[in-house]
């Protein structure tokens, strides 16, 4: 009977011993599939093996949109994760979320260096005194995609020069002379082809500085410059010599496939046309135009960041400190940046991959990095913080598809997008008070 005790004592003493060095286990939902999924989960699985005290148990949530309600379905029912990747539209949605998430700059404790993330990315999730609400995970801006093997079968010399619409709308023509069944197409076109064209020509896509001095904002993306780029869109869409492919990236496959010449797209999709691409592709600036602006402003970014949960120990958030500061180190900063072609989130980070040659190496792929950080950002190119935004896109993307159908004029669409996102725009308002 002694012996079944000690046996017993010394199991339970063992099993405490476990217990207190078990690793707290901490909760990453995120957005990502195919080649990206695969690159966060060697970077989960690199901080796991770096260390023993935490764990981090990525978990795909589906996409963009899905993995947004999904953490917010899961806060209302108290099963909330630790980390919630958040697209930068839903950005003003999680502001307002009170009691929702705790920020950043507080997770991270009174040592955290606000100052080496760079000011145009960090910018978009900062509150207005400066602080870090969130952390820039995946920061991507557009850029013109080029293949230069069809430009070339097409009798266009590949050098050419596209750095305004101009000049895009001439190699257009060349390409449907040519027989060119896709001159060109687009990923993201509310995103491109007005949000960032709305900064890059330092035009305001909403009053209030797009949203952040207040959330008693309006859209704007129906003036002038905004109303001619989209008639010329649509005009090439008449023409054929755009190829609408969908609201989101369906239009990648095409370019990956070599269908298309032009492809306007994200910097992230390096890792894709990479992989994929059978022929000779090459990045340029996001083209501008000259009859707007002299010199085109900044882009803005794309993607998403990494939002901290309320509700959780004190253990899970000096889990989820360790591993952001993790994220933001430039040697795994770099890796990303070189793996995926978003931006890089530090000042070091771009400095160790520019040492390590690699833009030397891969000419291009440092563009999104200059076309976001060569001029100061003003209110009109600092970004965009709107409520309910991504519903806005939403009816966004219905009215530039009546565009490109020759259905509405692109002044008729561009109001009516104004009219119906500005009613999304009060009852955020309202809500949010």
């Amino acid at each position: 009977m002694k012996h079944t005790i000690s046996i017993l004592a010394a199991a339970a003493v063992l099993g405490s011993a476990q217990a207190a060095t078990a690793a707290t286990e901490i909760e990453f939902w995120h957005a990502f599939t195919g080649r990206l999924g695969e690159l966060v989960a060697e970077q989960v699985e690199t901080f796991n093996a770096s260390q023993s005290d935490y764990t981090v148990v990525a978990t795909h949530k589906g996409n963009y949109s899905e993995t947004l309600n999904a953490g917010i379905a899961a806060f209302r029912a108290g099963e909330q994760p630790d980390i919630l990747m958040v697209f930068e539209v839903g950005t003003a949605t999680m502001m307002a979320a009170k009691g929702a998430i705790k920020p950043v700059y507080e997770v991270m404790g009174d040592g955290f260096d606000q100052s080496k993330y760079i000011g145009s990315v960090k910018g978009y999730y900062t509150s207005p005194d400066g602080n870090m609400l969130s952390l820039p995970f995946n920061s991507s801006t557009p850029v013109l995609w080029v293949n230069r093997d069809k430009l070339a079968e097409a009798g266009i010399d590949p050098d050419t020069d596209m750095s305004t619409w101009e000049q895009v709308g001439g190699v257009l023509d060349a390409l449907k002379e040519a027989g060119v069944s896709c001159p060109m197409t687009t990923a993201w076109q509310s995103w491109i082809h007005l949000e960032n064209f709305s900064a890059y020509h330092d035009v305001p896509f909403a009053t209030q500085s797009n949203g952040f001095d207040g959330t008693d904002t309006e859209l704007a993306l129906n003036g002038a410059a905004q109303v001619a780029h989209i008639s010329a869109m649509g005009q090439w869409a008449q023409d054929g010599k755009f190829i609408y492919a969908g609201r989101r990236n369906e239009g990648g496959a095409n370019f990956r496939a070599g269908e298309c010449a032009l492809f306007t797209e994200s910097s992230a999709g390096y890792a894709g046309i990479k992989a994929e691409a059978e022929f000779d592709f090459e990045v340029r600036p996001l083209p501008y135009w000259k009859a707007v602006a002299d010199e085109p402003q900044n882009t803005i970014i794309g993607g998403a960041s990494l939002w901290v949960m309320e509700g959780q120990s004190d253990e899970e958030y000096a889990g989820v400190a360790a591993f952001m500061d993790f994220l933001s180190s430039p040697e795994i900063q770099a890796k990303w940046h070189q793996d995926t072609g978003y931006l890089p989130i530090t000042t070091e980070a771009g400095e160790l991959t520019r040492e390590q040659g690699f833009y030397d190496a891969n000419p291009g792929t440092d563009i999104a990095v200059i076309q976001m950080t060569a001029k100061e950002p003003t209110a009109n190119s600092k970004g965009l913080r709107l409520g309910s935004f991504d519903q806005i896109r939403g009816i966004i993307d219905e009215e530039l598809e009546a565009v490109w159908a020759g259905d509405k004029d692109a002044q008729t669409a561009l109001d009516s997008a104004v009219e119906r996102g500005n009613a999304l725009l009060r009852r955020f308002e309202q809500a949010a008070r």
